[in-house]
């Protein structure tokens, strides 16, 4: 292979270098109009009216959108149940707003300026409704419902039942019971949510937009407004970060009917939309906050013997992609480990908060931080080393899952926490695993700082799972003569700064044995591209790998049988996962996964509350590191967000209220808040399902850095924290709390 396993330099670096990149907010087309959306800023209210007149009135204003223009007032991403605009329609129920990022209307203006003044001289008479927050108050008897039509705000309940969990808690010699609880998190990628919409050439609707799924969003989008799919096109230009938090639409439904309706009033203009950081921090989803009731029992050996979890998952104020996120947490609520006994409940619930949706590990870091800290501390009370207790559990080839299958082929999980437990400073001795030179917990120069060390592991799930029809389509054109001149790539993975298309690029050049220069690819627009799936789940290089190296097979051979231009349409299907079983939740649910364990050293200080981490330690088993420059840069990148998640970004919202609506509240990492020390192992155990043996890599160091920094506190001040971030108050609070019992 000439380019698999090189840092081969990204094709778009010269391009973003030197600001020729194109990104949705940069177009700008002919007679473009400018879009303003009123958004609710109360949680949960009945539109009784709107009225635009004065809006309209302003002059350069060209129309105001209400619920009364749309024509099929519903979208979602599994679960058409959001309003496109809140207020009077025939859509039942959809006359109500359920949390402060709601759209109500629109202004489409000839300037941002007179769009944005119009927007503010629109009248809304709301009638307000109770409020409900907390999860567990949602699912109380006389609660108020957010969805009436449902008649409750438990809207998915999803169970794993394996073996005799009463037995498994009678063999027990130790039991660990806890509460847990885990934040929400905003995405902050650096675009925020963008849009540009026009009718084509061909008198298509046309979305240039960011997200991930180009096919899942015009089929909500041709939904709501009432079009043939094929009268609909999505074009993604370069994208300024996802993390999962593109999938639902924001910003593509409303620029879209602005664009439409204008051309329906004889005026067919572009409409663009840019929102500000605070429109995107309350319009958009976060990462779901989880509540864990759990309980843990190991024998005094040491062997984990019954785990009992029910976690609640608060969805916010729409479903977005909450049941499948929720799905994926039961698996990862019980770890990577051997466990005989196992129950699980989780259950979906609706409150007035921002909706929440899909963000990088999917559900995997919340449901991590159960399983880990209760491993955590089940070693503490059999007065056993973590590593040690972790070696004794661990899943390995041929075991069987705690959901009932047998894991997927490649299991290393033990290979990857040996490596990072090694490189942190564990040994294996002869009476077991142990830290090897233990580093003094106080500080000689400052005392009231204390150290500790603290480990996690963790696996995650590539591709869809639980029976989903999981497959990816592209298009491969050869061109030439005698030889390839030029091979054409069709693909439908949305670049949104992960560097896809240049891995896309390495695997089509040696699949297809020609030079790199001679590669082109087309993608991410829906009148050109098939269905190539969504870029999340960790899949896009696993699954278009796949198609490349098996299609890429089919069009040299048509090509060696003189089939020229060859134009081959090809589908990877991967092993069929199975759905759940309706009383057991026991399925084959994964086609394959990532391994990874790391190990956070922290400074605690005493007198204030501030943790500071000050080395990581992470191996990643990646399969075959396809770019081994772009893999160490996505380690990098998902272990700052995991920084921040453990111990700085603090969403705050209070009766339905974001009280940290932007990033002068909501404070993310910086370059001063990255540790002096990241070491990454990257480990090269190939995948046998994997294109050239590559694993997914895009989430899987999100996994588990929350649990590893949760038990380096508690080593250096015998405190456990139940709940993340440490930010300094809560630390402060909680070792006087415990200084004080």
């Amino acid at each position: 292979m000439k380019y698999i396993g090189q840092s081969v330099p990204r094709v778009d670096a010269i391009a973003k270098v030197k600001g020729e990149a194109v990104y949705a907010s940069d177009m700008v087309m002919p007679r473009q109009a400018y879009m303003k959306m009123l958004m609710s800023r109360r949680p949960h209210a009945i539109v009784k009216n709107v009225d635009t007149s004065r809006a309209e009135a302003l002059p350069g204003v060209l129309t105001v959108l209400t619920s009364k223009d749309v024509p099929c007032n519903e979208f979602g991403y599994y679960s058409y149940d959001q309003p496109v605009l809140c207020g009077p329609s025939e859509k039942q129920y959809a006359d109500r707003v359920r949390y402060v990022g709601d759209r109500v209307a629109a202004v489409v203006a000839e300037t941002e300026a007179i769009a944005a003044k119009a927007r503010d001289l629109i009248q809304v008479e709301y009638e307000d409704l109770p409020v409900v927050c907390d999860p567990e108050d949602a699912m109380k008897p006389g609660a108020p419902v957010l969805h009436p039509d449902l008649g409750s705000n438990v809207f998915g309940h999803h169970k794993l039942y394996n073996g005799d969990i009463a037995a498994g808690f009678r063999q027990a010699d130790v039991i660990v019971e806890s509460v847990l609880n885990t934040p929400a998190q905003e995405h902050a990628f650096l675009q925020t949510e963008s849009g540009l919409a026009y009718i084509d050439e061909e008198g298509r609707l046309a979305i240039v937009t960011t997200g991930q799924w180009g096919a899942k969003d015009r089929k909500q989008i041709a939904h709501a407004l009432g079009l043939e799919e094929d009268r609909v096109r999505v074009i993604y230009p370069m994208t300024g970060g996802a993390f999962g938090g593109r999938e639902d639409l924001s910003v593509q439904l409303i620029v879209a009917l602005g664009a439409l309706k204008l051309s329906r009033m004889g005026d067919p203009r572009p409409v663009k939309v840019v929102w500000s950081r605070e429109e995107s921090i309350l319009g958009h989803c976060k990462r779901h906050p989880f509540r864990f009731f759990t309980r843990w029992g190991a024998t005094k050996e040491g062997k984990i013997v019954a785990a009992e979890v029910k976690m609640l998952a608060d969805g916010g104020a729409y479903k977005f992609t909450t049941s499948i996120v929720a799905s994926n947490a039961v698996i990862n609520s019980l770890g990577p480990y051997e466990i005989a006994n196992v129950k699980v409940d989780a259950y979906d619930i609706y409150t007035n908060n921002v909706p929440r949706g899909a963000f990088r590990g999917f559900g995997g870091p919340q449901a991590v931080y159960c399983a880990e800290q209760m491993v955590n501390k089940l070693a503490v009370a059999l007065h056993m080393d973590p590593m040690e207790l972790r070696m004794r559990n661990l899943a390995k080839e041929g075991s069987l899952q705690t959901i009932g299958a047998p894991y997927p082929p490649g299991v290393t999980i033990r290979e990857v926490t040996r490596a990072c437990a090694q490189e942190a400073g564990w040994s294996d001795a002869s009476d077991g695993w142990k830290i090897a030179h233990p580093f003094p917990k106080i500080d000689p120069e400052r005392p009231y700082v204390r150290h500790g060390l603290g480990l996690a592991c963790a696996h995650k799930n590539v591709g869809f799972s639980y029976g989903y029809p999981e497959n990816c389509t592209i298009g491969i054109d050869l061109y030439g003569d005698d030889e390839i001149e030029r091979a054409v790539i069709h693909h439908g993975a949305s670049e949104v700064g992960m560097g896809a298309h240049t891995v896309i690029t390495q695997m089509a050049a040696d699949a297809l044995g020609l030079p790199m220069e001679k590669i082109e690819l087309i993608s991410t627009d829906t009148a050109q591209v098939k269905d190539s799936g969504s870029v999340s789940a960790s899949r896009m290089t696993f699954f278009i790998g796949n198609a490349l190296k098996e299609g890429a097979e089919k069009a040299l051979a048509m090509w060696a049988n003189e089939e020229r231009p060859v134009h081959l349409e090809y589908t990877y299907w991967p092993h069929q996962t199975t759905a759940p079983d309706p009383e057991t939740g026991q399925c084959d649910p994964n086609v394959a996964y990532a391994y990874t364990a790391q190990a956070a050293e922290v400074a605690v200080d005493m007198e204030t509350g501030q943790v500071k981490i000050e080395k990581i330690y992470c191996a990643i088993d990646v399969g075959k590191a396809i770019n081994p420059q772009q893999v160490i840069g996505q380690i990098q990148g998902g272990l700052v967000q995991s920084i921040g998640y453990a111990v700085l970004e603090n969403f705050v919202e209070k009766d339905g209220r974001v009280l940290t609506p932007n990033l002068s509240t909501y404070l993310i990492p910086t370059v001063l808040d990255i540790p002096e020390e990241m070491n990454i192992l990257v480990l090269e155990i190939p995948d046998p399902r994997g294109p050239w043996g590559a694993r997914g890599l895009g989430e899987v160091m999100n996994m588990c850095l929350a649990p590893a920094v949760t038990a380096a506190v508690f080593d250096a001040t015998g405190v456990w924290f139940d709940h993340f971030p440490l930010v300094p108050e809560e630390v402060l609070n909680g070792i006087s709390a415990a200084t004080s019992a």
